[in-house]
């Protein structure tokens, strides 16, 4: 059948027509996010079926492109994992290799235990600090005995732990074992109506507990004291009664008096001290001849030359402005000891008083002078040179 032009220019028109239905035009955005008013004549529901259209129509390149897109992002997102893995691996090593830490790097540890003895009443409480590294360390440690001041107990070697980690930690302190005894206000003394023996057991079960129980060295060569007031009183006498078990001693602010006979010690000297608390540990009626046995300014008299032959290294100090006036029983012993020539070093600190800003650096002075009793220095060229040179002139200024 053949069509006329005008039935094919009517059949385009037609078709043309078709198309423009086809792209009808959306209504706006907006329409499709507000419900559509009841008045209106065109239903809601033909409205989202419109818009579900169009976002077909529109989106349509974009969701051919999808799966390549979705690809990569894995892709990336894999990657990204991968990386994030490698990361958290390096930091496992890391925290391992952080165990390999040098010594100072992790904390000592303090142990509190109890030692039971017929001399003193027990059983008697004691603390100790264990350096880093104890337990995988081959060889014995040295030994310092840390005692307490007349008013305290155990408690004061975790006091001055801190100060003692700070050391380690920067290399001015060997590593070592330090022990604290609670022993009460007895001056570390043998009472001498026998009933506390508190000297004895130091140097005899205390000692020997310590060195089985934990990795000390036996060695007089590595086994210190180290005192402060009360505790000063006991490390000058214990060193001086028994130099062949002790290397060294520092005694800070020792509670000493300025006198070798009980009967030159000032009420200004002793106030602090009451005649009850004497009588106890030294008799009653007061035994003047067992002060003067038991004095470590009397004792450093009678046994000079043990000490000297010893050598025993001495360390003791104490702040001008004592509130006990300690500075005149210390300024006193320094002078016995320079007057026996016995060697010690001798501090008195400008402005210090019994305690305060000043035990700090103090405490740290005397531990660093044990420091070097266990590591002594080498010897000084330019001092050696010095001596050699000066030696002849001396000789002839003293007659030799």
């Amino acid at each position: 059948m053949t069509l006329s032009g005008g039935d094919v220019s009517k059949k385009k028109v037609q078709k043309k027509k078709k198309k423009k239905l086809r792209h009808w035009p959306l209504p706006p955005r907006r329409a499709r996010t507000r419900s559509r008013p009841a008045w209106t004549s065109t239903p809601t529901a033909s409205i989202t079926s419109c818009a579900c259209r169009e976002r077909r129509r529109r989106t349509g390149a974009s969701a051919r492109r999808a799966p390549a897109l979705t690809r990569r992002a894995a892709a990336s997102t894999w990657t990204a994992g991968r990386r994030l893995r490698k990361f958290s691996l390096w930091l496992v090593v890391l925290t391992i290799c952080a165990g390999a830490t040098p010594p100072g790097a992790r904390p000592s540890r303090l142990v509190e235990a109890k030692v039971e003895s017929t001399l003193v009443p027990g059983p008697v409480e004691y603390a100790v600090l264990l350096p880093d590294g104890y337990d995988a360390a081959p060889a014995p440690f040295p030994l310092l005995l840390l005692l307490h001041g007349g008013y305290g107990d155990r408690s004061a070697l975790a006091k001055r732990r801190p100060i003692i980690d700070e050391m380690w930690k920067a290399g001015r302190l060997p590593r070592m074992v330090i022990a604290t005894p609670s022993v009460g206000r007895s001056f570390y003394m043998d009472y001498k109506d026998g009933s506390q023996k508190w000297e004895a057991f130091i140097v005899g079960p205390l000692l020997s507990h310590l060195r089985e129980k934990y990795k000390v060295t036996r060695d007089r060569r590595g086994t210190l004291l180290f005192g402060s007031s009360m505790g000063g009183l006991g490390a000058l006498r214990l060193a001086f009664k028994y130099p062949d078990k002790f290397a060294g001693l520092a005694a800070l602010q020792p509670g000493i008096d300025p006198a070798l006979k009980w009967k030159d010690v000032q009420p200004r000297h002793r106030f602090f001290r009451s005649q009850e608390l004497m009588e106890t540990i030294f008799g009653k009626p007061f035994d003047e001849a067992y002060w003067e046995a038991n004095n470590p300014a009397s004792i450093a008299v009678a046994r000079a030359e043990k000490i000297r032959a010893a050598g025993l290294a001495i360390y003791i100090e104490c702040g001008d402005e004592d509130s006990y006036n300690l500075h005149e029983g210390t300024e006193f012993l320094h002078r016995i000891l320079w007057d026996h020539r016995i060697p010690h070093e001798y501090h008195l600190v400008r402005g210090a008083d019994h305690g305060g800003r000043t035990i700090r650096p103090r405490f740290m002075e005397g531990l660093e002078f044990l420091a070097r009793v266990l590591q002594p220095p080498p010897p000084d060229p330019e001092v050696e040179e010095l001596r050699r040179h000066l030696a002849p002139q001396k000789s002839q200024a003293e007659g030799k």
